[in-house]
């Protein structure tokens, strides 16, 4: 599998994308897990961070915030978070901050019009379940503004994924994954390439789960590979709350915070000297 992800780059190579996906020198970042269409939970951990005001403005500052994808599905409000989250996007580049919204596969799912989980509420919030559909293809008007958004981001010593990074991309860099996982959604996945399969960055579940010297491996060449100490996840929930594995190298922030799964709603905060849990 490797060496069809090595071809793969090669063949992707004539096309250049340059979108920044490393940060450094970053004094504060609020991350925050799979929101599932829940916008009153999303809210409550935005408020309770001291990066919106009660109007939903920003105030973040030079904060950067990384959401790690899964804002579609299971819930009625995707919508209007993805407004928000345009919004503030725009408004904390304004202070010096930055909103990071990362691809999840419930993202990649709908662009693909994958509807297996969609909500009722998702489909009337659109007028329609043909309209959502439109919005959300890669040239429509809410997919194409996922299609701009990164898959993986390093920021000071932390890299950020939705679900995980498996054997077969533990030595792709955050930049080149970006890649291919725009090159697949522009293609249109007619020639999947396997990024987003089961072992891709979108879904891969064995940071979260499996267990053994085998995934050790994994984890410490794919922080070697990315300049990182530790690896935060989404996509698995840990309905107790935030949990760390492999003595804190890999921390899991999806907290089943939506209305969906009853989970609580905690935030990760991190610094240049290491990260701590809220409850907003």
């Amino acid at each position: 599998m490797r060496s069809s992800v090595l071809f793969l780059l090669l063949l992707f190579a004539a096309v250049s994308y340059s979108e920044q996906c490393v940060w450094n020198g970053v004094g504060r970042v609020v991350a925050v897990g799979d929101v599932h269409g829940d916008l009153g939970q999303f809210t409550r951990i935005l408020q309770g961070a001291d990066l919106v005001d009660g109007d939903m403005n920003w105030i973040g500052g030079k904060t950067h915030l990384v959401q790690v994808g899964d804002v579609l599905d299971r819930g009625p409000d995707s919508r209007a978070i993805m407004d928000l989250i345009m919004v503030l996007e725009q408004q904390a580049s304004l202070q010096g901050g930055y909103v990071h919204f990362l691809l999840g596969n419930h993202e990649v799912m709908l662009m693909k019009t994958d509807l297996r989980y969609v909500h009722q509420g998702e489909i009337l919030s659109y007028g329609g379940l043909k309209e959502m559909v439109r919005a959300l293809r890669p040239d429509g008007e809410y997919g194409g503004w996922l299609a701009e958004h990164n898959t993986a981001i390093r920021i000071n010593n932390a890299l950020f994924v939705h679900a995980g990074i498996s054997e077969d991309y533990a030595s792709v860099p955050a930049d080149s994954i970006n890649e291919l996982v725009r090159c697949e959604i522009a293609r249109g996945w007619t020639e999947p390439s396997g990024i987003l399969s089961s072992t891709g960055p979108v879904w891969f579940r064995g940071l979260a789960s499996d267990r053994g010297s085998a995934i050790l491996r994994v984890l410490e060449e794919t922080l070697e590979t990315n300049a990182a100490d530790f690896i935060v996840i989404g996509h698995t929930v840990s309905i107790e709350g935030i949990a760390t594995r492999f003595s804190g190298r890999v921390v899991m922030i999806d907290t089943g915070m939506s209305e969906c799964y009853g989970g609580a709603a905690q935030y990760l905060e991190l610094d240049q000297r290491g990260y701590k849990v809220h409850i907003p």
